[in-house]
């Protein structure tokens, strides 16, 4: 009997909120970092931090085209999709100027958001697997260069660090090299898979880089993201003389192409948002209340409807965005097996 209170107190929740409220992970945007002068308000210090905080949260989650979309956007238009703000305690830079490392971290609304993305037509992106393995192979003087005496092997971590895409780079391998040169008069039809054969189920990357004796630079991509192959060319300009500026500019213009590419594949329409039917099984090993605090940090699930209930199931609808299978992805990282068992979706508690 208590059992049954419980599992009714908690269906009215579910009934009077609609939506499980999540945490905004994908919308946090952390480790803000202003310098507080004399005479700078907190207020102007907070506005200044949002309006940092959205730059850097659109540049992680949205394309390169879609970013230019807000760019008429004002700040008060900005200021209206803040959640909250917290400020974290900063530390003098230098005591004589009295100026004061303060950091900020800013919480966007994720339904204002999707609203203003929704009314301006863009889809943002969510990225689940962050790793590219990556292979940057300069060829120079008819010569190619894979891992030795290959500024772009040696130095591509080294340069552009940017947390939402792991650039992994393979360790020198005699099948590379051996697959590379049997394939050298047409290396752009090489098979990424026979390339990376200890990472077949990764997304990859090869670039092929281009230098010739007229100045010119052309970067070849050729990709593997989320099982789709994409390939692109990038033309750089035409410079006089190469040094190791023109080197850094090539990766860091290669590596926010390839971010654009994983984005692309990662995209999220909220115009077309999918819902699931589930059984959820009630028994001592099934808790509700965890079960909803498990799902309310998965940003991609919108809302969790209580359809039906009884001592024995609770039937819910689940109202989520984008791919089933990375709602199923995301459900793991949480505990939660949802598996289809005679054509009817269960979803359990792990």
């Amino acid at each position: 009997m208590k059992l049954y209170k419980l599992i009714t107190f908690i269906v009215i929740v579910f009934f009077k909120t609609g939506t499980l409220f999540s945490e905004n992970n994908l919308f946090n945007v952390n480790n803000i970092e202003l310098v507080k002068k004399d005479k700078v308000t907190n207020n102007t210090l907070a506005d200044m931090a949002i309006k940092k905080g959205f730059s850097q949260l659109i540049t992680k989650i949205l394309l390169k085209e879609d970013i230019r979309k807000l760019s008429d956007l004002n700040f008060q238009a900005i200021k209206e999709l803040v959640a909250y703000y917290q400020i974290s305690g900063g530390e003098n830079k230098n005591e004589n100027k009295k100026k004061e490392l303060v950091i900020f971290s800013v919480t966007f609304d994720k339904d204002k958001t999707h609203a203003l993305f929704f009314k301006r037509g863009i889809s943002y992106s969510e990225i689940s697997d962050k790793e590219l393995y990556t292979l940057p192979v300069l060829i120079k003087d008819n010569e190619i260069f894979i891992f030795n005496n290959n500024f772009f092997y040696k130095n591509w971590n080294e340069i552009y660090q940017d947390d939402l895409i792991e650039f992994i780079l393979p360790l020198e391998n005699i099948e590379i090299i051996k697959n590379i040169n049997n394939n050298k008069n047409n290396l752009i039809d090489l098979n990424l898979v026979d390339l990376f054969q200890e990472y077949t189920n990764k997304n990859l990357a090869l670039i092929l880089i281009e230098d010739d004796p007229e100045n010119k630079v052309k970067a070849y991509l050729k990709t593997k993201i989320q099982g789709k192959t994409i390939s692109k060319s990038i033309n750089f300009k035409k410079q006089i003389q190469k040094n190791r500026k023109v080197y850094e500019n090539i990766v860091i213009e290669t590596k926010k192409e390839l971010i654009d590419l994983v984005k692309s594949k990662n995209l999220i329409d909220i115009r077309t948002p999918s819902f699931l039917n589930a059984k959820f099984v009630l028994n001592k090993n099934s808790n509700l209340v965890d079960l909803n605090s498990r799902i309310k940090n998965i940003d991609l699930i919108e809302n969790v409807y209580v359809q039906d209930f009884n001592k024995e199931y609770m039937s819910l609808r689940i109202k989520y965005l984008g791919k089933l299978d990375k709602i199923i992805n995301q459900l793991k990282k949480k505990n939660i097996n949802l598996q289809l068992i005679n054509d009817q979706w269960v979803i359990k508690t792990l």
